[in-house]
């Protein structure tokens, strides 16, 4: 109409017509092609936000489920037995499971043959829809059972009062207001921009915390001693299964406690109680220094660091001199507890860390004054990934050894240490050459906590597990990454390689760019092992750390579902879904190690 409108104005205007009929005619023009402006500019929006809300809605449906069960499985899984069984297949000779599986069945044929658009749901196979719709109705049945159970129990719970010297102490609040305080933070634009900052803040205060704990221990002296009985009795999420059953022992509920007799503060004695009181300020140290390194986010990240500093070309020596300091650091800090033959490895492997980085020009050999010799590094590189790979196959063989000799727990230990020596070296491949200060303090930190704060203090596997995914998620930000995209280092992934090989490339990369908390959950792993006598210690952790992965992915898919309209939907919340969608397959995947080594030491 207003191509019609318009071709009627340039006739009359060609017939040089100035009268009145050329000007109403030019407006109504104008206010056509403005209307039409305006249709084209809604039918726009309309298409660019158009959501697949029915498929959406059925993930959202099947995470909360899976969070209820975890949430409601709290008492039974952190029991001193730590079993946690999630009846899947007894629903089915439910009457509830037949008729929620009908109504949704009705629900899906409605939406798939009314809507007008495509829809990926949909467009499943009806086998594939249909074993999502019996998934999605079985956890509901069990969400069901588990309430009714609790309900059921609910009714001892009067016949058994709480233990009098059971009560959550400050590190408990502390960890329970930090991660409820992370999870409303991503409901902000800025703040999951700056999400960097809430994970300093959340690792500083806890260094605070374990101070006041220390300091707490070391003065007040025998004044302290209920309270530390009292905190050995109860853990972040353990007070629900002491209330339910008063005859559970000390020793039941305390998934921590190591085969010999546990020391506290006050058997330390010299240099070791000074070292403990103040091991928390020597953290604080590292986190600041390891701030001072790398700026991330959007804010601050235009402005120069110690890592733009370190990797101009005028500072190539210093670089040189730092990562060669930081290799020697990583060997020192993890030989300690391997074979012969995995330090041998470790030691040939750091070596060719730094001949590789040499090799491709980031840093320099003591007799190399220029830069003609500058290759790929593809033999420096495998020859470190040979050594990664001859590690891990150690570690894993003494694991698989401790499987058949029971009674040597000794081998499991020294097997679940290589494995995650394997991982360090790995990392050092991997992390550019400023970023081999973040792995050294890394490991700086897992040893003075172990030492001095989670072995003197006793703390329960639960604060333990909170405490490393804490420290693990800060870790990520102390490398430079952050919620965009844009930060992931794409070269890890040609480390070794000529040409791109998908798999490879995306296990480097992922590998990479997740190492901190990775790093930090094997060191858990191996923490839990060789200090418990319990069984229960790895389940209470394999529980917890999923649980405290789970919490803030469902909150932030709700969050992202109810935020489909913001302005920055696609610039800042779709990439950290992202991310934590890969956080969670990584998360998965160390719950299943998690569970393979609870296994292993149940058959021990």
């Amino acid at each position: 109409m207003a191509e019609r409108l318009h071709g009627n104005w340039i006739r009359l205007y060609l017939e040089e017509n100035t009268s009145e009929v050329l000007f109403n005619l030019g407006t109504k023009v104008r206010r056509q092609y403005l209307d039409a402006l305006r249709t084209l500019s809604l039918s726009l929006s309309r298409q660019v936000a158009q959501y697949d809300i029915y498929s959406m809605l059925v993930g959202t449906v099947m995470v909360l489920e899976v969070l209820t069960l975890l949430l409601l499985s709290i008492p039974q899984a952190l029991s001193s037995k730590a079993e946690l069984e999630i009846p899947l297949w007894s629903p089915v000779f439910s009457l509830l499971f037949y008729l929620m599986f009908l109504v949704l069945s009705a629900l899906h044929v409605i939406v798939c043959t009314s809507a007008e658009s495509s829809c990926y749901f949909c467009g499943l196979s009806w086998l594939t829809a249909g074993g999502v719709m019996v998934l999605i109705s079985a956890l509901l049945c069990a969400v069901v059972s588990a309430l009714a159970k609790m309900f059921a129990s609910g009714k001892l719970l009067s016949k058994n009062p709480a233990h009098p010297n059971s009560r959550w102490s400050e590190l408990d609040v502390v960890i329970l207001l930090g991660t409820m305080g992370h999870v409303l933070s991503l409901g902000a634009s800025s703040f999951i921009e700056e999400e960097h900052q809430t994970w300093y803040f959340l690792v500083n205060t806890l260094c605070l915390a374990l101070c006041h704990e220390i300091y707490r221990n070391c003065f007040l002296g025998d004044d302290c001693e209920p309270r530390r009985c009292s905190h050995r009795e109860r853990g972040f999420v353990n007070t629900a299964p002491a209330l339910q059953d008063g005859s559970i022992g000390h020793d039941e509920l305390e998934p921590h406690r190591a085969s010999k007799s546990p020391t506290s503060l006050n058997t330390l004695r010299g240099w070791e109680k000074w070292m403990a009181m103040a091991s928390p300020w020597v953290i604080l140290t590292c986190c600041r220094l390891l701030r001072s390194l790398n700026q991330t986010g959007v804010q601050w990240a235009h402005r120069p660091d110690l890592g733009h500093w370190l990797t101009s070309s005028d500072h190539k020596a210093e670089l040189s001199v730092l990562a060669a300091l930081s290799l020697i650091m990583i060997f020192a800090l993890v030989q300690r507890r391997c074979s012969l033959t995995s330090k041998v490895a470790m030691a040939l492997g750091l070596l060719g860390v730094y001949c590789y980085r040499a090799a491709i020009g980031n840093v320099l050999f003591p007799w190399q004054r220029d830069s003609k010799d500058i290759s790929k590094g593809l033999i420096e590189a495998r020859f470190v990934h040979v050594f990664v790979l001859g590690i891990l196959f150690t570690g894993t063989k003494d694991l698989l050894k401790s499987q058949v000799i029971a009674a040597d727990f000794t081998i499991k230990t020294v097997g679940l240490w290589e494995i995650y020596s394997g991982l360090v070296l790995l990392a050092a491949l991997l992390f550019r050459p400023h970023n081999l200060p973040v792995l050294v303090f890394s490991l700086l930190i897992q040893t003075i906590m172990t030492k001095f704060i989670w072995k003197p203090l006793r703390h329960d596997a639960a604060e333990i597990t909170v405490m490393h995914y804490w420290f693990g998620q800060a870790f990520f930000y102390f490398q430079g990454n952050s919620n965009n995209i844009a930060t992931v280092d794409i070269s890890a992934g040609f480390v070794g390689l000529d040409t791109y090989v998908e798999v490879p490339a995306v296990f480097l990369t992922a590998f990479a760019t997740f190492a901190g908390p990775v790093l930090w959950a094997s060191h858990l792993v191996s923490f839990l092992s060789s200090e418990t006598s319990s069984g229960s210690a790895l389940s209470h952790a394999c529980f917890c750390y999923a649980l405290i992965c789970s919490f803030p992915v469902s909150a932030y898919i709700i969050l992202v579902t109810s935020l489909r309209y913001h302005l920055f939907i696609w610039s800042v919340f779709s990439p950290k879904l992202l991310y934590e969608g890969m956080h969670i397959l990584i998360t998965a995947a160390i719950c299943v190690f998690f569970t393979a080594m609870d296994q292993t030491n149940t058959k021990s």
